[in-house]
């Protein structure tokens, strides 16, 4: 499955179950982790797993098995690892305290000269 289709299945999924702000990140060039990081809200813990696990099945379900799931029931940031992307569902506490959008929109040194 290519990127751009795994991302909109991801995005989808979130949509779904009404994730709030969806972000999309390009990490290529940036780390060698993944290519694309997908970053969602959701409006409580119960939220945040639900987001997450359906993203787990949507990819599942179109032979996509997700290779890893970090968080746990009761955890406020869940990640869901794709391979070519990594999905950050978190409550809004989390996603304010850690700035992955600004974290990883900063340019390398080389290019900020």
């Amino acid at each position: 499955m290519q990127s751009h289709d795994l991302s909109n299945l991801v995005q989808n999924a979130l949509d779904d179950l009404k994730g709030v702000d969806i972000a999309e990140i390009d990490v290529r060039g940036k780390t060698s982790i993944a290519d694309l990081m997908i970053i969602a809200t959701g409006t409580s813990i119960r939220h945040v797993r639900s987001l997450a696990d359906n993203v787990r099945l949507a990819c599942k379900d179109a032979g996509h098995q997700p290779l890893g799931v970090e968080g746990d029931s009761q955890s406020d940031w869940v990640l869901v690892d794709l391979g070519d992307i990594i999905v950050h569902v978190m409550t809004d506490e989390k996603r304010e305290f850690y700035a992955l959008e600004k974290l990883w929109s900063v340019k390398p040194e080389a290019e900020a000269i």
